[in-house]
């Protein structure tokens, strides 16, 4: 087992002390001091360089059932990280490698060479790997041509749409020939972007009034496909503007992950009725045989300059937790990234 350079002996990662109940609180949460492990049989010793923060680590810290373990007390929190191989005790991984991982919220991880994924810091910029080119990336393209079954000429409304998911999705969805995309963002700095940068065909700010008027006079033909990142009122005025046969994909509800009482559903459910909507959730670890085909096809948008992305990068493992809150209140454009 090569060793170089030597990792330290000690190391910091975030533990999870209590789980939150609303909001969470820097109390619920402490930087700890470890002892970095050396990798046991086949295992790899990662140095994380950068690391990802999601709405979904919200739902891991609460003991509530899910598709995925909550978080355990009093141990490291888990998440998607990038970072160079400083020890190895794995076939097919080499000291200097880069791979993707989930053990993130850490400085250095002892990662099961099996669960990690060799990434090329050549091909495409390092942090890329947990956004554009990760699985918020596949997130975006999964949700959109295979649960929402988009098709060329469709009109796609897009909730959340400046940050990793909504970006991507909007983007592709005119890479394919959608007949219109429109956005919504929580700011008239986002809602430019959307339009100036990201070639949206209309954005508005939900904050500016009620959403389904202006979802109404930003689609005044309707929406077929709606990709749901915010739930709540949004998904309400998607299913007032839906066309005959229109789809709507959920891919998070981020407006109600904070709440202590459950939020009301749409009132106007009744409408799928006349207009046969579908409204279908979906997993992106479901979809991960779409990898292969997603990162030829966006990596190929990404070189060529079609697709844009953007990055909050957030300095130090000490400010990991911050950058998370900070995805949650909505500071973030684009992947928000933890850069070590």
């Amino acid at each position: 087992m090569t060793d170089t350079p030597t990792p330290p002996a000690t190391a910091r990662e975030w533990h999870l002390l209590s789980r939150p109940v609303g909001w969470p609180e820097p109390e619920n949460f402490a930087l700890v001091e470890v002892e970095v492990r050396t990798p046991g049989e086949g295992q790899v010793l990662v140095r994380n360089e950068y690391l990802s923060v999601d709405p979904y680590m919200r739902g891991r810290m609460s003991a509530a059932k899910s598709y995925v373990a909550p978080y355990e007390l009093g141990k490291a929190m888990q998440g998607g990280a990038v970072g160079e191989v400083v020890a190895s005790n794995a076939e097919g991984i080499s000291v200097g490698d880069h791979v993707l991982h989930f053990l993130g919220w850490r400085e250095y991880a002892v990662v099961d060479a099996k669960t990690a994924v060799k990434v090329d810091p050549q091909a495409a910029p390092l942090s890329a790997y947990l956004g554009v080119l990760g699985m918020t990336g596949l997130t975006a393209y999964a949700g959109l041509l295979r649960t929402a079954s988009f098709k060329e000429g469709d009109s796609v409304f897009v909730s959340g749409a400046a940050g990793a998911v909504g970006s991507q999705v909007g983007q592709i969805a005119k890479l394919k020939g959608a007949s219109r995309v429109i956005g919504s963002a929580g700011s008239d700095e986002k809602v430019k972007l959307l339009t100036e940068e990201y070639g949206f065909d209309a954005a508005f700010n939900y904050k500016n009034g009620p959403v389904s008027e202006q979802l109404r006079a930003a689609a005044p033909d309707g929406v077929d496909v709606y990709f749901d990142n915010v739930g709540g009122d949004h998904l309400e005025a998607a299913i007032g503007s839906l066309n005959r046969d229109g789809r709507i994909a959920v891919c998070g509800a981020i407006s109600v992950y904070n709440n202590t009482e459950p939020a009301p559903g749409p009132r106007n459910l009744a409408r799928l009725i006349q207009t046969r909507g579908r409204i279908e959730g979906f997993l992106v670890g479901d979809h991960y045989d779409l990898q292969p085909q997603f990162v030829q096809e966006v990596g190929a948008w990404v070189r060529s300059g079609e697709l844009k992305y953007r990055e909050t990068v957030v300095e130090g493992i000490e400010n990991n937790l911050e950058a998370f809150l900070g995805v949650l209140r909505g500071d973030n454009t684009g992947k928000m990234i933890v850069k070590l």
